[in-house]
């Protein structure tokens, strides 16, 4: 009986002691300042990927792309050393089957920190994701700037051509691109009046000088339109007016003029750009911006037709002027600059003629034709017209007219052989 108590105290013994996958020895003998230089280390590195994490956060706000890939490189860096330090300890400490409550602690934050990791992973492939985006973008950003250099190379060669600059060529639009002045009919009838006017005072002076010089006023003007019968004798100035008109609107109805310019393709926009541009720069200017440019042919070839070699060897004694003209140059002389406005007025018209879609109809009177009061206005008013007497006839056209759709602008013309009410 003593001997069966004695072993059921040893068995109670062994079983109120806790099993240990390792001897007890090798367990007791492990040393707790390598535990706690893990931890340490491990916190450390928590801290470390938290402020990588922010720095990788912060790079996206203002957008910098290689901040961005610096703390994106940091973030994986902090990472990789985590999941070093969760391998050394996996290794090196076996589950143990029964833990203490320390352990149990530890264990625990060992696993708050792992879903942590999980969490900063996924954010980093996240950010990597639009990082890549972002690059796609930029990239697309790029061709687009590209693309848009390319086109204003182009621009500013058909610019350069039509003698303007990108800074007027902006000038002429308001912030949202759109031209202040909108094209319709009135604002080309107020450029039709413009360029009579025009014919009008480049008249002036050219028949003054035509007087100065000695000419025949008379013959001149029969010379210009002959059995032409004038009521008054100062109407015979229209014959003038004719011949100016006659040959400043040579070439109208071609898209260039009659100049020859090669690969100058203008669109209907680029017509009207050009109007804006010009209509309030003095005309010199506009040739010395750009000596080659198209108007500077267009004044060249319409002077040299407009003013006969001996009406301007009357006028100065010689054709210096005219050889200076022929020879590409634009004087500064009082009679070329008036001459310049009439040209520019002319050009600007047609630029405005050929900004309507479709394209304003330019359309001529002669000599000889019925009056007609829808297609035609008289230069000179008060006519006395009887009703039995016969319909008058034109005797000069002294400015064409013009179709924009249906509406008509009249053609200006002098009747023949009308009296006038004095």
């Amino acid at each position: 009986m003593l001997v069966t108590g004695a072993k059921d105290n040893q068995l109670r013994e062994s079983s109120s002691q806790k099993v240990h996958p390792q001897p007890m020895e090798e367990a007791m003998n492990q040393k707790p300042e390598a535990v706690e230089a893990l931890i340490s280390k491990l916190f450390a590195n928590i801290s470390s990927l938290k402020s990588a994490y922010i720095q990788l956060q912060g790079a996206h706000t203002p957008y910098d792309p290689e901040k961005i890939q610096a703390a994106d490189k940091l973030v994986i860096s902090e990472l990789k050393k985590l999941s070093e330090l969760k391998h050394f300890y996996r290794e090196n400490n076996p589950k143990p089957v029964c833990v203490s409550p320390q352990d149990s602690r530890l264990a625990a934050e060992i696993q708050e920190q792992q879903s942590l990791l999980k969490t900063y992973e996924v954010m980093v492939k996240k950010f990597q994701s639009e990082i890549q985006n972002k690059d796609s973008e930029i990239h697309q950003l790029q061709q687009q700037i590209e693309e848009a250099n390319q086109k204003k190379v182009k621009l500013e060669k058909n610019l350069k051509l039509r003698g303007l600059s990108m800074k007027e060529s902006e000038a002429s639009t308001d912030e949202n691109g759109i031209s202040p002045v909108d094209l319709t009919p009135d604002l080309f009838i107020s450029a039709v009046e413009g360029a009579f006017k025009a014919i009008h005072d480049f008249s002036k002076p050219l028949i003054n000088m035509m007087k100065a010089a000695g000419w025949d006023l008379d013959a001149a003007a029969n010379s210009v339109e002959s059995n032409v019968i004038y009521a008054k004798r100062a109407h015979k100035k229209y014959a003038f007016e004719s011949h100016i008109c006659q040959r400043m609107f040579c070439g109208f109805q071609h898209e260039s003029f009659s100049i020859k310019v090669d690969d100058l393709a203008l669109k209907k926009e680029d017509f009207f750009r050009e109007f804006l541009s010009l209509k309030d720069m003095d005309p010199l200017d506009m040739l010395g911006q750009n000596p080659d440019y198209i108007f500077g042919q267009f004044c060249r070839s319409k002077y040299l037709l407009v003013v006969h070699p001996k009406m301007e060897a009357s006028f100065f004694g010689n054709l210096d002027q005219r050889n200076h003209v022929a020879g590409g140059g634009h004087p500064r002389t009082p009679f070329y600059q008036v001459f310049l406005k009439l040209a520019k007025a002319i050009w600007l018209l047609h630029r405005l003629a050929y900004s309507f879609d479709p394209n304003v109809k330019v359309f001529q009177v002669k000599k000889g034709n019925e009056f007609s009061e829808v297609y035609m206005d008289s230069v000179v008013k008060n006519l006395i017209i009887n009703e039995n007497d016969p319909k008058p006839k034109v005797g000069l056209m002294v400015m064409p007219g013009f179709l924009i759709g249906g509406t008509i602008i009249q053609s200006r013309v002098f009747l023949s052989g009308v009296k006038v009410a004095e």
